[in-house]
């Protein structure tokens, strides 16, 4: 290769490498704009917020405060993160042992199992709210709580379930054996042997279940409507918005606070999360 021909070929890459991580950055950008205009907007005064403005003169921290000392903010907090912890740890503690049992035990009727477990994922849960409802309304009387959502995630969860169940199908079988050549039974076996190295779908599961919990409006429109007291975030931001439907800045200063533990989970988790989520569909 001559002098010139490998000038070019550098340049060509430079070139490359230029238009592609512009166009990465162009993509970050437009996804990240939302976020930027909500948190300015929080950040601006009364006025500023109802004008064309873009950038807060000055900056209106004390929104945020604000926010967190409105009447029951504190309370929507706590149940949301009483739901969406309480929720995540059922849903792994229930799903991962029926995961297991479907990936490595062979019994008649394992795929039509698997094929139930599955065509739960389609059922719509508006098709079976009414029912449910009047269960734990007439024989349970747990309306106006958040325990009718969490009580069913301890028998786990068919989106969980099959996530867990195709990463488990990629740990060599070898393993497996050994553990039983050296005496180990089956809970023996999926708890030093199996959990320890499908961590990755684990915390792709459990951060998947604690976003759904999280941001769940739907379930305590539902159930906790009628109790104040029950509130999560979701639910609580609406009525929120509702009675400050012109001050925009305390309704995004609001959101901020709805949207920063999620968004920072995500960012600490989010190595361990996409790797749960590359490698779950390597094997079927």
């Amino acid at each position: 290769m001559t002098v010139v021909d490998s000038s070019a070929y550098r340049r060509r890459q430079v070139l490359e490498w230029v238009a592609l991580h512009s166009f990465a950055v162009a993509l970050a950008l437009l996804f990240a704009l939302p976020f930027v205009f909500v948190l300015l907007t929080a950040l601006m005064s009364d006025q500023q917020s109802l004008t064309r403005d873009l950038w807060p003169q000055p900056f209106a921290w004390h929104n945020l405060v604000d926010i967190w000392h409105t009447p029951g903010f504190t309370t929507w907090w706590r149940n949301t993160l009483v739901y969406a912890v309480l929720g995540t740890a059922l849903t792994l503690l229930s799903s991962v042992p029926v995961a297991y049992a479907l990936a490595y035990f062979r019994f008649r009727g394992r795929n039509v199992a698997m094929m139930v477990v599955i065509a739960t994922m389609m059922l719509p849960p508006q098709v079976s709210i009414i029912p449910l409802y009047l269960v734990w309304a007439q024989n349970f009387h747990l309306t106006g709580t958040l325990w009718p959502l969490i009580i069913p995630l301890a028998f786990g969860d068919a989106f969980s379930i099959f996530l867990l169940r195709q990463f488990m199908l990629t740990v060599p079988r070898a393993y497996l054996e050994a553990a039983r050549i050296d005496g180990c039974g089956d809970f023996r076996t999926m708890i030093r042997v199996v959990i320890p190295m499908i961590k990755p779908a684990i915390a792709a599961v459990g951060l998947f279940q604690f976003f759904y919990c999280w941001n769940d409006y739907f379930g305590p429109q539902i159930y906790a409507s009628e109790n104040p007291g029950a509130w999560t975030l979701s639910y609580g931001l609406q009525t929120f918005k509702s009675a400050h439907h012109t001050d925009w800045n305390l309704t995004m200063a609001a959101t901020v606070l709805v949207l920063a533990p999620v968004i920072l989970l995500f960012f600490l988790a989010q190595k361990a999360f996409i790797e749960g989520v590359t490698l779950t569909g390597v094997k079927g």
